[in-house]
């Protein structure tokens, strides 16, 4: 990991150290705060679905309710990971540890709240095997305010216009990287929600 998010984000938790197994094929990514409900039956829905070899990475960003315990039960050596920031930093800089840190030739990020469905994780591979480099999922049917949703379809339009490269839903949460797509990246701010145009402009196929 960056010696620079090291200090800002203070980490605690696992140590991080080489795989003892072979590295995982599959890296799965999850941002998650104040989410202590969704992160066991989550876990679990991945455990059920993943093909091995795989590892699931949780980032705590910063969660003051008991996110955290949840997540330290859930340990697997060399399986389930996390990482505690000691306060909340925001997405970008969650999703920039995890792919720092993350070991797979294939990273997923997906949300901790239950909206992205493991069983979709299959279709994604479909798509990176077709040659893609970045596949970003679209939430059909949303679970959010109606004026959020709106506001989601006007961003949207507005950004696959000015990027060139037509999304449904660019800021999804639930993607899938091929590794070296993901460590090109290096987010700052709020880029997490352009990973799909970054990576345009970088020339990967999305």
């Amino acid at each position: 990991i960056n010696l620079e998010l090291l200090d800002l984000g203070r980490l605690q938790g696992w140590t991080l150290k080489p795989a003892r197994l072979r590295l995982p094929m599959l890296s799965v990514v999850i941002p998650v705060h104040n989410e202590q409900a969704t992160v066991v039956p989550l876990c679990h829905a991945l455990q059920e679905i993943l093909p091995e070899p795989y590892e699931i990475l949780f980032i705590d960003d910063g969660s003051t309710d008991a996110t955290w315990d949840q997540l330290t039960r859930l340990h697997v050596p060399d399986q389930v990971r996390a990482l505690r920031f000691r306060r909340n930093f925001g997405k970008t800089i969650a999703l920039e540890t995890g792919f720092a840190a993350a070991r797979g030739s294939i990273l997923f990020t997906m949300d901790g709240d239950l909206q992205d469905d493991p069983r979709e994780i299959p279709r994604f591979l479909e798509q990176l095997a077709a040659g893609y480099d970045l596949v970003s999922g679209w939430k059909k049917e949303r679970r959010d305010p109606f004026g959020k949703v709106v506001a989601s379809r006007l961003f949207n339009a507005a950004v696959s216009l000015a990027g060139g490269l037509k999304l449904h839903d660019i800021n999804c949460g639930f993607k899938a990287y091929r590794a070296e797509v993901a460590r090109n990246l290096h987010l700052r701010g709020e880029m997490h929600r352009f990973t799909p145009l970054l990576a345009h402009a970088l020339g990967f196929r999305v």
